[in-house]
């Protein structure tokens, strides 16, 4: 592990702060109606090549919910959020909503509870935003909210892939495993069935539903880009090239992770034309002044450009434990000395979903954990295949209209 790398991406953002601040400042001269120099010939293309240049060079801070009002039950209400845990890698945060309407507010409080468990793969909790913003509509929403681990001081201590499993567990104690139904969207899928699979065995209650995304139960089902990348490194190569220290300017100073800006530049990678011709449209929509396209635009980056640290031994360990080792779909993943059996869960109901274009976790990834959860019962299982990418399954038109009443049937319906 080294340091280097981490400061020399500081030095090149505390350098390029400035520049951004100047460019933020003629873009707005030079495209604001009530400046002068808006209306000068070469104008919209002038602010339109500072606006870019801003976009692509700014820090890109965590994102607010925005969530401040839902409809439910027939009338627009109240939303609030409100921190209900605080372990030092995560917060779990509900989302209130609040009517003046008596019965409303009576017939929210009977509505389903959803835990909604976050990945730690790099993006906030926020990129959930549409799917909380849905679910909100019939149910009473809690959402893992992970913390960016270079603010977290080293004296913590570190954060394994078990500490991943035992705050699951926790947070569904915490609100009544009899009266939670819990979704995982992505990389959660694996922890969250190993919490699952470490309570049944133990004779623990659980959620009452389980409804797993586009996550990697199975990664030796049509591997991926993602996949290959994992079984073609021995994992000394990962501690060598992607694990850095926190450097001096943060509260984490000397915690090891693999850096935010490393995972940005993975997602950017993976898609690099497209989000060449997606900044070069920007480009173009601020010249001709398409100001909705380019709001848009803004919108999705500014979600997608923030990004965390994660810690490095749960970063490590998840590598090696479902991308490597496979253990879970193996029967070998055993967590503080216990053996992950999800042969063992039976009194839930699972369904799983699937995006038919993920390029993430692909064809048959999340599916193989019917196979693994033996005891259900045939009628309380279900699989969804979505005309859909990765993140499709969760946000978008897709997520509002062919997955989201599935979710809302499935846990409405008795088991």
């Amino acid at each position: 592990m080294g340091m280097p790398l981490y400061q020399l991406h500081e030095t090149q953002r505390v350098l390029l702060a400035p520049m951004v601040r100047m460019a933020d400042l003629f873009f707005t001269l030079l495209s604001n109606p009530l400046s002068p120099l808006s209306y000068t010939p070469l104008s919209r293309p002038a602010s339109a090549g500072y606006g870019l240049f801003k976009r692509i060079a700014k820090e890109y801070t965590k994102p607010d919910w925005d969530i401040h009002t839902v409809h439910t039950e027939g009338v627009d209400v109240t939303v609030q959020e409100q921190m209900m845990m605080q372990k030092p890698f995560c917060r779990l945060i509900s989302f209130n909503r609040f009517s003046d309407d008596a019965r409303s507010s009576k017939r929210m409080n009977h509505q389903p509870i959803v835990l909604l468990v976050a990945p730690l793969s790099g993006h906030h909790a926020t990129l959930l935003r549409e799917t909380v913003r849905e679910l909100l509509k019939d149910h009473q929403v809690y959402i893992t909210d992970w913390i960016d681990a270079r603010m977290i001081p080293l004296w913590m201590g570190p954060f394994h892939l078990s500490d991943y499993v035992e705050y699951i567990q926790e947070f569904i104690r915490f609100i009544g495993p009899e009266k939670t139904n819990i979704i995982s969207v992505c990389q959660p899928t694996v922890p969250v069935l190993g919490a699952l699979s470490l309570m049944a065995t133990a004779g623990e209650s659980l959620p009452r539903k389980v409804i797993m995304m586009g996550g990697p139960i199975d990664p030796r089902k049509s591997p991926t880009t993602v996949n290959n990348l994992a079984t073609t490194r021995a994992l000394s190569w990962f501690e060598d090239n992607v694990i850095y220290r926190v450097p001096l300017c943060y509260p984490g100073i000397g915690r090891p992770v693999y850096p935010g800006f490393l995972q940005h530049a993975g997602f950017i990678a993976m898609n690099q034309e497209r989000h060449m011709q997606s900044h070069y449209d920007y480009f173009l929509n601020l010249t001709r002044g398409n100001s909705d396209d380019a709001a848009a635009h803004c919108r999705f980056y500014d979600e997608y450009n923030a990004v965390l640290d994660i810690p490095a031994e749960y970063y490590l360990d998840t590598i090696k434990t479902v991308f490597q080792d496979f253990a879970l779909p193996k029967g070998m993943w055993e967590v503080n000395g216990k053996l992950v059996r999800p042969q063992d869960i039976s009194k839930t109901s699972l369904l799983t979903i699937e995006g038919k274009y993920d390029d993430i976790s692909g064809s048959g990834q999340t599916r193989a954990a019917h196979n693994l959860c033996t005891k259900i019962h045939d009628k309380n299982r279900a699989h969804l295949d979505v005309e859909a990418g990765h993140f499709g399954i969760f946000s978008g038109s897709r997520w509002r209209e062919d997955v989201y009443p599935v979710v809302r049937n499935f846990i409405s319906q008795r088991s």
